[in-house]
């Protein structure tokens, strides 16, 4: 899950030009609203590509998301992410959609961070779909909202396998090489990615094997650098409970080749729910479920205001995993028109490593 879902929901509500006062949230960000006029998640799904690196226009809420763990050659870190969302306006049951031009009925959003040791720059962008200023395209690949794009240099029938990612704000700007041979990572069930008990989901898979390799700027300096990165790809419809506040996602590269996505998605009268998926280095997969998994908050940072968990235990006791993960800047903080916590972290103990970290609702 991501923040930005929430984001969308709640900023593209503006976008669209809405003036009534909205009605009180359902839940967390409206998340667990009424989508009966949209497809919805089942289990079972073929997942067919390339088609599905493309939007999915029946659902309400996608995004395309990258995380990279990058260090210079002076061994300094630094992380980047890279974020294209689309919301998708009610629609109607009835009769033939028409989607050109302004009737488009998808909203989009871009965020994009650059973090390092001492520093943490975010931005945001917005766009109505069906204008040509923010869309996904296939043959070839294509994402983008103005001029922050993720463009595929490779064939049609793999797009990821060579892909050029570039965004820029007012103090950072970068722009990045990915490649990855490996195969993709179908999350939870096959793809079928559960949120609650109550079988709230998402489809959800990821390619978490890229190599990047670039340039980012902060501040008028520019380093050069390289280090692992990380794509999402998630669509849903109504993908919470009423009764979720938040969730604390984690995808994590060990120094032995293998990775891991972990959440925790707290509830307000029960356990949170609990999930992950463990990453052979080979790219097969295991599900891992609430009691392979010991999750838990170290210690706290103030951090505009809030007490937000920037030191971890985490233990997957049947991979022999028993590590601390650390926030490289424990002031990674978005800023944006919907705030929430997300930056790189660090991984050591039975095993070292990188990663990144998103917190929300706090």
């Amino acid at each position: 899950m991501r923040t930005k879902a929430m984001a969308l929901l709640l900023v593209m509500v503006w976008l669209a030009g809405c003036d009534d006062k909205p009605e009180e949230e359902k839940g967390f960000a409206g998340l667990a609203d009424d989508a009966a006029h949209y497809a919805q998640v089942t289990p079972g799904k073929a997942f067919l590509f390339p088609l599905d690196h493309g939007a999915h226009n029946d659902f309400r809420i996608e995004w395309w998301y990258i995380t990279a763990n990058l260090k210079d050659a002076d061994g300094q870190s630094f992380g980047v992410q890279w974020t294209l969302f689309r919301n998708a306006l009610p629609r109607s049951n009835s009769g033939p959609q028409d989607n050109h031009g302004w009737n488009n009925r998808n909203l989009w959003m871009g965020h994009a961070a650059v973090t390092s040791e001492g520093d943490h720059y975010a931005a945001e962008r917005y766009a109505r779909g069906g204008v040509g200023q923010a869309g996904v395209t296939l043959a070839p690949l294509s994402a983008w909202i103005d001029d922050w794009s993720l463009n595929s240099h490779a064939s049609v029938e793999d797009p990821l396998a060579d892909m050029q990612l570039e965004a820029r704000g007012a103090q950072f700007s970068y722009r990045l090489h990915l490649k990855s041979s490996k195969p993709l990572v179908l999350q939870g069930q096959q793809g079928f990615s559960q949120k609650s008990e109550q079988g709230q989901a998402s489809y959800y898979y990821s390619q978490p094997f890229f190599e990047a390799d670039g340039s980012i700027e902060i501040d008028g300096k520019t380093y050069q650098v390289s280090g692992p990165a990380w794509l999402d790809r998630e669509w849903s419809s109504q993908p919470l409970t009423q009764n979720q506040t938040g969730w604390d996602w984690f995808s994590l590269h060990l120094k032995d080749g293998a990775q891991v996505m972990l959440y925790r998605m707290r509830q307000r009268h029960d356990d949170p729910y609990l999930t992950g998926t463990w990453i052979n280095a080979d790219g097969s997969t295991e599900m891992l479920n609430a009691e392979d998994i010991a999750l838990e908050p170290e210690d706290t940072t103030d951090v505009q205001g809030r007490d937000m968990p920037t030191r971890w235990s985490v233990k997957i006791p049947g991979k022999g995993i028993d590590v601390t993960v650390e926030a490289l800047n424990a002031q990674a903080w978005m800023n944006l028109q919907i705030p929430y916590w997300e930056g790189p972290v660090q991984v050591s103990g039975s095993q070292e490593g990188v990663g990144y970290l998103e917190m929300t609702g706090y």
